[in-house]
């Protein structure tokens, strides 16, 4: 159901550097990109994540109860991507474990404030 997501950044080229990273190790690729943003993914028929500067010239600011998931398919890999995000500069909003039966998840912030988690479901 779900196209894409873009979350504004305020410094393109930090964001930029923070998601080539820890894109990379989900897989991803980039698979757009102009002056005003970048889009990432694994194919341009699957979902992907875009970091842009606001179209309307205004500062970007992030959404209060907005979040981004990132599905991966195990709980190694969100605790390795959630440590990843932590070490490229994001900041913890709750540490990879447990989140309910069958649920397990890590939170953090990207480098403009934007909420997202990298989440397994076994």
């Amino acid at each position: 159901m779900i196209g894409y997501v873009t979350l504004g950044t305020n410094d393109l080229p930090r964001a930029v550097a923070f998601y080539d990273q820890l894109f990379g190790a989900m897989g991803a690729k980039r698979l757009w990109e102009s002056d005003q943003g970048v889009a990432w993914g694994t194919s341009m028929s699957q979902p992907s994540l875009g970091v842009m500067k606001p179209f309307d010239k205004q500062p970007a600011t992030r959404g209060n109860g907005t979040m981004v998931a990132l599905v991966v398919d195990s709980k190694d890999k969100v605790d390795t991507l959630y440590k990843l995000a932590l070490s490229l500069g994001a900041t913890d909003e709750g540490p990879a474990g447990p989140r309910g039966e069958g649920f397990y998840a890590g939170y953090f912030r990207d480098l403009d404030g934007n909420k997202l988690n990298v989440f397994c479901m076994k």
